[in-house]
């Protein structure tokens, strides 16, 4: 279902999204955006804790038991879909998986990402 949301999101803003034939691919989409075009790796996120702090997506994924982690060779950008808003993170700002908060407790919060900053519209004025 994350796939077809952020497909029909990007469609509904005007732009043009490619899909990959097979299952042999690294990347889940192409999107044209600005006359770019960025491959896409879709990752299904749920909250990081009960609170509803945030979301998490690992940004691997498992073949035959071993995990298999994303090149930038192979992928440009992850994607991700929730509560009808879509989320976009650069491979390079990405590790073993990508946390994005809403809110949080903590006192030192100059490491959090946080979920408004990767919003799509904020995200491709960025790309």
């Amino acid at each position: 279902m994350t796939e077809v949301n952020i497909l029909s999101y990007l469609v509904n803003q005007g732009y043009s999204v490619s899909l990959p034939f097979g299952d042999k691919d690294r990347y889940d989409q192409i999107w044209d955006i600005n006359n770019k075009l960025y491959k896409v790796q879709i990752k299904t996120s749920r909250w990081i804790d009960e609170e509803h702090s945030g979301i998490v997506f690992s940004c691997y994924t498992v073949c035959n038991g071993k995990k298999h982690f994303y090149q930038s060779d192979e992928v440009d950008l992850f994607a991700t879909y929730f509560d009808n808003k879509l989320y976009v993170i650069p491979i390079d700002e990405c590790s073993t998986e990508k946390k994005l908060r809403f809110s949080s407790k903590q006192p030192n919060q100059s490491n959090i990402n946080w979920a408004k900053d990767y919003e799509f519209e904020e995200v491709i004025k960025r790309l």
